[in-house]
């Protein structure tokens, strides 16, 4: 699975270290929802009833000398660094980590940004290494992940690009088209010792079945087994029971 750009965002709490556990910062800022002051947009989200808009703050709090000012990279009356990295679209303030702002995707990414390209079809930011190489999904970033519902687009958390185009942002099996996420050969050669190893009770023995298979999208005829049925197209256990279990008539 090959990474996505994430919006730049959560890092541990360390001591020592201004702001909250998201970023670190010297400025709070005001809320233009409710007047409010919260280091960052996800803080306030985690205390109040509604989303902080990040595009309309207009005025921010220096956390040494307390003068509420308008949104700028250094204090206008103490000259404290509000944050390394500061962007006036989004209002983001944190340490340098290679941020940038892309346009298209409207809100700051972590980078390198020479390590990324947009994806106008995908409309996301891409790691360079996908660039021609990957299967395009129109929009494919502008749902929630169907796994931890959390929206893929400005999460924190990275998302991962699978060979079927969808994202995600953890697992093994893509649940919206059910394609492996990931290379299992290795896993499926284990299951074949598995299998080898436990045979079915005899009046199982001679019962076949039909699947389908989630990753070649072929049909087969095989062996029922209770660990998994073995794709006779592609060798993938990633398979699914397509009909009732009959008894073989040739072999009874």
């Amino acid at each position: 699975m090959a990474a996505l750009a994430r919006e730049d965002g959560a890092r541990g709490q360390e001591q020592g270290r201004r702001g909250c556990e998201h970023y670190d910062r010297g400025c709070l800022l005001k809320a233009p929802c409710c007047d409010k002051l919260y280091t960052c947009r996800l803080c306030h989200d985690n205390k109040e009833d509604h989303q902080l808009d990040r595009f309309k703050v207009k005025e921010v709090q220096c956390v040494n000398c307390e003068k509420i000012q308008h949104a700028q990279k250094f204090c206008e009356e103490c000259s404290t660094l509000f944050g390394e990295y500061y962007c006036s679209i989004c209002h983001l303030f944190d340490k340098d980590k290679k941020q940038y702002h892309c346009e298209s995707c409207g809100i700051c990414r972590i980078g390198p940004k020479e390590d990324f390209f947009h994806c106008l079809k995908c409309n996301l930011c891409l790691a360079i290494n996908l660039q021609g190489n990957h299967k395009c999904i129109e929009n494919v970033s502008r749902q929630n992940c169907p796994i931890c519902l959390e929206d893929i687009h400005t999460s924190r958390v990275v998302a991962h690009v699978l060979p079927c185009g969808h994202l995600l942002h953890r697992g093994y099996r893509c649940p919206l088209c059910m394609h492996s996420a990931l290379d299992m050969s290795r896993y499926w050669r284990q299951l074949d010792d598995e299998i080898a190893q436990t045979p079915m009770p005899s009046e199982y023995q001679n019962m076949t079945v039909d699947i389908l298979c989630n990753d070649c999208n072929g049909r087969s005829t095989v062996q029922f087994h209770i660990l998994g049925m073995k794709c006779n197209i592609c060798d993938s256990y990633n398979t699914a029971q397509a009909g009732g279990c009959r008894i073989s008539l040739d072999q009874q």
